[in-house]
């Protein structure tokens, strides 16, 4: 394993890979992890058994963009029918498969300069704060955490602090020099 990824991965995607959300994006810069695809097919072995995916969205110049979801977790979130009409409005199909999703989520990636904020709908963060911050272009929010907040700040507030806690336990763990897999006995 890489202990710089482990370290990464602990400080990104822990509240995924612990199934508190359904998916967590990580920037990894090309440089530092010029072999991230080959590296990930000992993560996606590891983790399989419990339905933990590693993709990378997009391979830009000098970063790998990593979605690490929980497939049958994102499947749900996106079978949501008021996640299906947002995603409509970008140009999303109705009603179509995951991968599909996704396929339409790098292709929006790719296709413009800014970033598609449609994909706080693919991270778990609530409709109402994702389309708040559509709507309102990023100003206005009630809360600024994880994401940026429209709706419930109290319950958002709450979700924030464990998502952080998380994030903490794990990377103690990976800095006291366990691997991610040992850390959620996916050895």
């Amino acid at each position: 394993m890489n202990h710089q990824l482990d370290y990464l991965l602990a400080a990104y995607c822990s509240p995924t890979l612990a199934g508190i959300k359904p998916a967590s994006l990580v920037s990894c810069d090309r440089m530092q992890y010029p072999n991230l695809p080959q590296q990930l097919h000992i993560y996606q072995t590891a983790f399989a058994a419990r339905g933990i995916r590693f993709e990378i969205l997009c391979a830009c110049r000098g970063r790998f963009l990593l979605l690490v979801y929980h497939k049958e977790q994102l499947e749900q979130r996106m079978a949501d029918a008021r996640v299906q009409r947002v995603l409509t409005k970008f140009g999303y199909p109705t009603g179509a498969p995951l991968n599909t999703l996704l396929d339409g989520l790098r292709r929006r990636i790719a296709a413009q300069p800014g970033f598609p904020h449609e994909i706080g709908l693919f991270l778990g963060y609530p409709i109402e704060d994702v389309v708040g911050f559509i709507r309102n272009e990023g100003r206005g929010c009630k809360l600024c955490g994880y994401w940026k907040v429209y709706g419930d700040a109290e319950a958002a507030s709450r979700l924030f602090d464990r998502l952080s806690r998380v994030c903490h336990a794990v990377k103690t763990r990976v800095e006291q020099g366990e691997t991610l897999l040992e850390v959620f006995a996916a050895a």
